[in-house]
């Protein structure tokens, strides 16, 4: 895309949420858009490799602290250069979050246009998508905030609406707001898709940071002014720009469409046809992804046979599927998923449930991600676990010990260097080596391919919190 003779657009990446109608494979530890559910890049990828071009700034991400190197990991292997992640501390909603964004970039530029979009929803025509932008753009040079409306394709209940009102003179394609709707029943959702005049609700706008903070100054002075203290208060540590935790918290939780769409007489919508989708549910990826002749879709190691307009996707294991209809299947390593394609919006309702009966694959994965690389639980017994470890090249563990277990580390890809009390190791494939409880100790990967090892922990008690850490690459406590 080029807007010449404009400013530059900054990409702002709302990356904070969790996915839950799309679980087990979309988690707390690792929600939807960090999964190639779609193409082989991640949500957030394809989100940003949309703003790519001499149009667009290096991104700016807003995501949740815990998630930090999974984002910074994938904007590097995305090839985004120097991009800014800014670090909520703790789970606010949209308003707080683009009200950081805002006064970031007002920072630099008080009349940076910023493009605020979430990092996990599809969007099928990227051309189309540009040139809904440049009329957005136009609009928001001139002091609106615009929504991206888009034409309902069928009477979805699960999206809220936007009411269109008047063409703005002077700004090719844009409208006025006439109202926004909450989600319908479906009787009204007919109404709206035969009316011509009601849009589905995208979550995606286009504004100046001038023009967002004096919004919020006005509307929701209470969102400006304790964000405004946790910028004040904000440190740079290596890619990000962590929020002070203690003013973002006093923030209130509550959604841009709340805190001033709503609310502004500057509001402004262009309808357009994007073939987007926020990917919300199962349902909803079944309607976008790729269907055989039976209109199934089938991903990962499946086999089908007499089923029609399933999803059926396996992270592995061999599933089968005999005679349904309109049915999700989703099987991972340690969770199944069944249900009617119709009740994909009570997956959160099962979640909910799984978490008040304390099953812990409700927020985490067997593969866990870190900074140096991740781990998977393998075995777990009485006293003892084995899992595991990948450390990407030139990474490495921080420097700890462990009060409760002794552990013994197998080397089966790759080359490790081991600091174990005052000694320094190097082992290679099919090498081993013993820490004792209470030893200090460190892992590096020296190498340029992952090192992969096997550990075997033994002792009283096995949980993650039993570490004492003296230094550390990442900053971790």
């Amino acid at each position: 895309m080029s807007v010449t003779g404009h400013p530059t657009i900054v990409p702002v990446v709302l990356c904070g949420g969790t996915g839950s109608r799309l679980w087990p494979l979309s988690r707390e530890g690792f929600p939807k858009q960090f999964w190639p559910l779609l193409s082989r890049n991640s949500m957030l990828q394809d989100t940003v490799n949309r703003a790519r071009g001499t149009a667009f700034a290096s991104p700016l991400v807003v995501c949740n602290e815990a998630h930090r190197f999974l984002v910074a990991e994938q904007l590097r292997d995305a090839g985004i250069a120097e991009p800014r992640i800014v670090l909520e501390p703790v789970a606010r909603n949209s308003a707080p979050a683009i009200a950081a964004a805002a006064l970031l970039a007002h920072e630099a530029d008080p009349q940076a246009l910023l493009w605020l979009m979430a990092a996990d929803a599809a969007i099928a025509d990227t051309d189309a998508l540009h040139a809904a932008l440049s009329k957005a753009a136009a609009a928001a040079r001139a002091g609106r905030i615009v929504a991206f409306g888009m034409k309902p394709t069928a009477p979805e209940t699960g999206y809220g609406y936007i009411e269109a009102g008047a063409p703005l003179s002077g700004l090719d394609g844009v409208s006025a707001i006439a109202s926004f709707v909450e989600k319908p029943d479906l009787a009204t959702a007919r109404t709206y898709l035969e009316d011509g005049r009601h849009l589905w609700n995208s979550g995606m706008f286009v504004a100046t940071a001038a023009t967002l903070i004096a919004e919020l100054e006005q509307l929701a002075p209470e969102v400006l002014a304790a964000v405004r203290a946790a910028v004040q208060g904000a440190t740079r540590d290596l890619d990000f720009v962590r929020l002070d935790a203690t003013s973002f918290a006093g923030a209130p939780d509550i959604s841009i469409d709340y805190a001033v769409m709503e609310k502004t007489g500057q509001s402004a919508v262009v309808p357009a046809s994007l073939g987007w989708s926020d990917v919300g549910s199962w349902a909803a990826l079944w309607e976008v992804a790729p269907k055989d002749e039976a209109g199934n879709v089938a991903q990962g190691k499946v086999e089908l046979y007499d089923a029609r307009n399933c999803y059926v996707r396996s992270e592995g294991m061999l599933t089968g599927v005999v005679g349904l209809k309109d049915a999700v299947i989703v099987v991972t390593d340690d969770a199944v998923l069944a249900m009617h394609r119709d009740r994909a919006q009570d997956v959160k309702k099962l979640l909910e449930q799984l978490k008040a009966n304390g099953h812990k694959e409700a927020t985490e994965h067997r593969r866990m991600y870190r900074p140096w690389g991740h781990y998977e639980g393998l075995i777990k017994g009485d006293r003892f676990q084995v899992k595991k470890i990948s450390v990407k090249p030139g990474a490495k563990l921080s420097l700890q010990k462990h009060f409760h277990r002794a552990e013994h580390w197998v080397v089966v890809a790759g080359t490790a260097i081991v600091e174990r009390d005052a000694e320094r190791i190097m082992l290679r494939e099919n090498e081993s080596i013993y820490l004792p409880l209470g030893c200090v100790h460190r892992m590096e990967n020296p190498g340029m391919i992952p090192l992969t090892l096997i550990e075997v922990q033994s002792g009283s008690y096995l949980g993650e919190d039993d570490i004492v850490r003296f230094e550390d690459t990442y900053g971790r406590a």
